[in-house]
Order: structure tokens, then C-alpha cells, then sequence
């Protein structure tokens, strides 16, 4: 079980890192490192706005898997 939980997590991972620096591209590569001094407020649409809504969803899963597989090895 354990190592299903494990190759879980690294799918995961890799999703949401992949979702972050899609998310990033958009911004420029200033903002993805806190550059940026830009003090527009915007507001996510579309593909932008799913994406985002796809990342916290994605967060929370992997947050869940750590906690059960923590659990589960004590």
C-alpha cells in the first residue's frame, strides 16, 4: 500500500508543479520569481480561471495523500 501512495504522490507532484509553471507562463518569468511591481488587480477567466480552480484541487489531494501516507507507515 505504501508504495502505491508513494507513486501516487509523485504523480501529483508532478501535475502540480506542472500546473504552477503553466500558471507562471502568463506572468512572465519577472512575476514567477516576485518581480513584477505591478499592482493591477485582474481578475481569471476562462482557461485561466479553471486552471486555478484545477491547482487547489490538485493542492488539497496531495496534501491528503502525505497526511494518509504518514499515517499509514506509523
Amino acid at each position: 500500500m505504501t508504495t502505491y501512495l508513494n507513486i501516487a504522490q509523485i504523480i501529483v507532484s508532478v501535475t502540480l508543479i506542472a500546473l504552477v509553471i503553466l500558471q507562471s507562463k502568463g506572468g512572465g518569468a519577472g512575476r514567477m520569481f516576485g518581480g513584477g511591481g505591478d499592482s493591477v488587480f485582474k481578475t481569471r477567466r476562462g482557461v485561466e480561471k479553471v486552471m486555478f480552480q484545477i491547482t487547489i484541487v490538485v493542492i488539497v489531494l496531495f496534501v491528503s495523500i502525505s497526511v494518509v501516507s504518514v499515517l499509514w507507515q506509523a
